[in-house]
């Protein structure tokens, strides 16, 4: 009789094992990676200076800087023509302190946060398109009391600038685009724009710490690395952090559709394009489109900078614009007549009709 084989024991179940090991591993890491909305006194006592204020725009507290030039003349001096600052996608007032020191001087300046970004957050209209950042720009520029003014946008903002200027003409004496957003995009989007458009992915990516994206972005928008400063990746950063700024961020990256440029070509505004030579992410090429499509316009390279060119060199950008300024009057804006003085009621308590008939 052949001898008989041992039983082999069932093999012990490790997968449930397995899964709490990598359970606990994948919420470490989220915990690890998780980083909370910081307070808005927090950000606000770490980036704002003696000449910010927030004023409500559009139901938004939004958060400028107004450089009155010498620092002695007063905001509304008639021959002080104002400069309207609009930064770009995920960036703040704070990219123009530069303009602001060779500027401010002689002009003056006002920069803003836009909704969504630095410390003005969320508005009530929930929207982040470049038409509701326009209509952003209409309502802060009522709001200030400006009738007419030179504006600039860079990147994004410059799209907003642009767009801006075409839909109210009268409004803008001078128009300058830095490195502008305005033409359909060949190739990927940015790394953080292909993250938030992917479901889950961009919900929950959000609310990671966003420092070490924030250093590959800015080693793509910098000619030079030693702009990649600590301080200014922190900056970054916390501003993202902001309440509200994150979820906006999301939203804008899935809701804008591309840019038809069609309107540049009716643009009839005094126009100065800057551009880097090395910029990465907006193409020099579209530098020339734009100088092709707007009448008139302008073209200053730089052959050393890259996307934000007017951080990397504000002394030579700047005396750009400066001469630009100088040099180039703005167009005369045509009012229409004004009723025969023999048809305007004496009164001056009588109501005039919308439309003044003629007399038989």
């Amino acid at each position: 009789m052949p001898p008989r084989r041992r039983k082999t024991d069932p093999p012990r179940r490790r997968w449930p094992l397995v899964l709490l090991f990598a359970g606990g591993v994948l919420a470490g890491v989220a915990l690890w990676a998780y980083a909370p909305t910081l307070p808005a006194e927090l950000l606000a006592a770490r980036y704002t200076s003696e000449h910010s204020t927030f004023v409500d725009v559009g139901g938004v507290r939004a958060h400028i800087r107004d450089y009155a030039r010498d620092g002695t003349r007063g905001p509304d001096d008639a021959d002080t023509i104002p400069l309207v600052l609009i930064h770009g996608s995920l960036g703040s007032l704070h990219m123009w302190e530069g303009w602001a020191r060779e500027l401010g001087p002689r002009m003056r300046l006002i920069t803003v946060d836009l909704p969504g970004h630095g410390l003005t957050g969320a508005w009530p209209r929930d929207e982040y398109t470049i038409e509701a950042y326009t209509d952003f720009i209409e309502v802060l520029v009522d709001t200030l009391h400006l009738d007419r003014f030179v504006l600039i946008g860079h990147s994004m903002g410059g799209a907003v600038a642009w767009s801006f200027a075409a839909t109210r003409p009268d409004r803008v004496s001078h128009l300058v685009l830095v490195d502008a957003a305005g033409y359909p995009r060949h190739g990927e989007a940015p790394l953080p724009i292909r993250l938030a458009r992917m479901p889950v992915v961009g919900d929950i990516g959000i609310y990671f710490k966003p420092e070490r994206l924030v250093r590959r972005s800015l080693e793509e928008v910098y000619a030079d690395p030693a702009m990649v400063t600590p301080d200014r990746i922190k900056r970054y950063s916390e501003l993202q952090r902001f309440p509200g700024n994150r979820e906006a961020t999301l939203q804008r990256a899935r809701t804008q559709e591309p840019l038809d440029p069609t309107p540049l070509k009716r643009l009839d505004v005094p126009t100065l394009i800057i551009w880097g030579a090395k910029d990465r992410w907006v193409p020099v090429a579209d530098a020339f489109r734009f100088q092709n499509d707007i009448k008139g316009a302008k073209l200053e390279i730089f052959q050393n900078l890259g996307h934000n060119p007017m951080e990397e060199d504000p002394k030579a950008t700047a005396a750009a614009v400066a001469a630009f300024l100088a040099s180039t009057p703005p167009r005369r804006i045509v009012l229409p007549r004004a009723p025969p003085a023999e048809s305007v009621p004496s009164d001056p308590t009588a109501v005039l009709p919308a439309v003044i008939p003629e007399k038989d």
